[in-house]
């Protein structure tokens, strides 16, 4: 699944029921969280903050693998998103908080954090700022683990060309509505550099005084019936341009019968690991 750069729309009710719908329905979203926070290193972590934490996909694996005494903290600006995470987990470990990533450091005690993960967002947001907010709370030794789309980061995983048999869903999804609507697709530049590359993020996280000690390519397994749900839900749905939801659904749903539903796709992620160094004497 090629991530899409969906930054608005997360604040609207159908857009969070429908994501928390999916999140449950398939594994995507728990696969990921779940390797980010073992990353997190959370064995012994008494305060972890689920970065840009929607409706608590991410906060769930934290809470599974942090201490009972842990604290959790999921900071997101969309309260339509934290209405659905509020009512579908209850655990008492974990806080919500309503705001930016940016502005992160303004609701979390200066130190105090062991651990900070952001699964599926950060090129969302003004990287700069929220790295300079992360180690603003990380404790000396504090982690903070996120993922970046590989278009983003300019990356892809030999697995994603291996198991290609045919045209993407979003590549059929642009054909059909080009011959039943005249549909365009906007140019783009096939020299366009990614908007989030490794270099990008070392020497932004260096800024903020953090250090990359780990970093990956990963392949995210799934299958075309997945990325029929995925693209369902109206933040993601396409294609671009005037067209209506149900409109996109019918053109999703002709793109779909072009395709093998079992058949494998694969989205490819760079995983970054980055740490506040440890004090020195």
């Amino acid at each position: 699944m090629a991530p899409q750069d969906a930054i608005l729309g997360w604040d609207e009710d159908a857009n969070a029921e429908a994501y928390d719908a999916f999140t449950r329905a398939h594994p995507m979203y728990d696969a990921t969280s779940y390797d980010l926070a073992r990353r997190a290193d959370l064995a012994d972590a008494g305060l972890v903050v689920d970065l840009c934490g929607g409706a608590g996909a991410t906060a769930r694996a934290i809470l599974d693998l942090s201490p009972a005494r842990a604290r959790v903290v999921s900071v997101d600006n969309a309260a339509a998103m934290q209405r659905v995470g509020r009512r579908t987990l209850t655990d008492v470990r974990l806080t919500w908080i309503t705001a930016p990533a940016e502005q992160l450091a303004d609701h979390v005690p200066a130190g105090n954090a062991d651990a900070v993960v952001c699964n599926s967002a950060i090129w969302k947001t003004d990287t700069a700022a929220v790295f300079t907010s992360v180690a603003h709370i990380l404790r000396p030794g504090g982690r903070f683990v996120f993922n970046i789309g590989g278009g983003f980061a300019g990356v892809r995983h030999p697995d994603e060309q291996s198991v290609r048999t045919g045209p993407s869903l979003n590549a059929l999804i642009r054909q059909v509505a080009a011959r039943d609507h005249g549909y365009t697709s906007p140019p783009t530049a096939a020299d366009t550099p990614p908007k989030l590359p490794l270099e990008t993020v070392t020497e932004q996280l260096a800024a903020a005084g953090l250090a990359v000690v780990d970093t990956d390519v990963t392949a995210q397994h799934s299958t075309m019936a997945e990325k029929r749900a995925w693209l369902s839900i109206p933040v993601f749905a396409r294609p671009e341009g005037d067209f209506t939801h149900a409109q996109r659904m019918r053109i999703l749903d002709a793109a779909y019968t072009l395709t093998t539903p079992d058949a494998q796709t694969v989205t490819s992620w760079l995983v970054v690991v980055a740490q506040r160094p440890e004090t020195t004497a």
